[in-house]
């Protein structure tokens, strides 16, 4: 398995002229090696080679309790880590490098590289590759949907109690997630309620709950390596004629998106379908972020639904489709469920209803 996935990265590379590949993202070497590593400050590298030649540079300080069919430098706190990728590339002509590596590294690199050593962005020779998810990848993530699904109903059960805060529902997302079989969450979740509903990216804070007010529940746990990401939105008590108008357009414009979805579509064409929806009912300027991201193993990965993007979309990528109006100073909607393109559709990960649904 890790080594197609590492041929297609390096046909990636052919393809684009680089004859080396210097991957620091995490993650991408967890995909690419089967060793998850979490290096903080220091210097953890692979170094992929046209020739065959892949090279994994470690700090002493790491633990390693596998076999790596790559050879490996280790280096200490005291040596020149750097200098040491530096070394690698004698006979490279053009190297990519990861867009997440840290400049202290790459500029000290740059530095000892021979003359005729040409550096470039090459993160979009893994990037690709991890837009495509294999079968295995494909049921992991089904199930850690179908987690969501049921962590989403209890997360509602607490928020119909009436008597916590937004942070204290906060609190207890990650035991929700553990007692589900989550190693923890995603993403810290975000509980949103009334107005602050309104603010995106809402951090939880003390407000509690007022008859009428809108709930905005956007969260995700990680389940065997990988996240899940779903947001619904619900009513405390009672709910107003326009908090309904605006809440069956966002779900027309989620349902809309979801509909288009197959094999060739653009991901800009995508976005546009929602967006429409929300534009002529005339809340256009209130729809402030793209409709959707790629997910897999980090929650938001290469790839964005939205204009940007006039990528074809293909069978086995896995994206968000989140349509949403934001009303300063008085509530927020926002619908969010994950799709897997399939062979001539979409499916849709996420089960827990999309009704409008008044609680407490």
């Amino acid at each position: 398995m890790h080594q197609q996935r590492i041929n297609k990265v390096l046909n990636e590379m052919q393809l684009r002229g680089m004859d080396h590949l210097i991957i620091s993202e995490p993650s991408s070497i967890h995909y690419l090696t089967g060793y998850d590593n979490h290096p903080g400050e220091r210097m953890f590298v692979l170094l992929l080679s046209l020739d065959g030649q892949h090279t994994i540079f470690l700090n002493k300080l790491f633990y390693l309790d596998q076999s790596l069919d790559f050879n490996i430098v280790w280096y200490a706190d005291t040596d020149d880590g750097a200098a040491l990728v530096a070394q690698h590339l004698v006979n490279a002509h053009v190297v990519g490098v990861d867009k997440n590596w840290e400049a202290k590294f790459l500029m000290r690199v740059m530095e000892l590289a021979n003359e005729e050593c040409c550096f470039e962005i090459g993160s979009i020779c893994v990037d690709h590759v991890r837009m495509i998810k294999d079968h295995k990848e494909q049921e992991l993530m089904r199930e850690s949907s179908r987690i969501n699904d049921l962590a989403m109903d209890q997360v509602i059960q607490l928020c119909a109690q009436g008597d916590l805060s937004e942070i204290e529902v906060t609190e207890k997302v990650t035991e929700i997630f553990q007692s589900l079989g989550c190693s923890s969450f995603s993403f810290p979740a975000i509980i949103a309620y009334g107005a602050n509903g309104a603010d995106g990216h809402h951090e939880g804070d003390e407000t509690k709950l007022q008859p009428g007010d809108s709930i905005v529940i956007d969260m995700g746990g990680l389940y065997q390596g990988y996240c899940s990401d779903m947001t619904r939105t619900v009513f405390y008590k009672e709910v107003s004629p326009k908090q309904q108008e605006v809440y069956n357009l966002v779900r027309l414009a989620n349902e809309t998106a979801e509909a288009m979805i197959k094999p060739g579509v653009k991901l800009c064409d995508i976005d546009q379908s929602a967006r429409d929806v929300i534009t002529k009912a005339g809340y256009g300027e209130q729809f402030n972020h793209r409709l959707g991201h790629f997910i897999g193993r980090d929650v938001h990965e290469y790839g964005d639904v939205s204009a940007a993007f006039d990528m074809e979309v293909e069978e086995g990528m896995i994206f968000s489709i989140e349509p949403g109006i934001y009303l300063q100073g008085d509530f927020g909607v926002r619908i969010e469920d994950l799709v897997l393109v399939t062979k001539d559709g979409c499916e849709v990960l996420n089960s827990y209803t999309k009704d409008l649904l008044v609680i407490g």
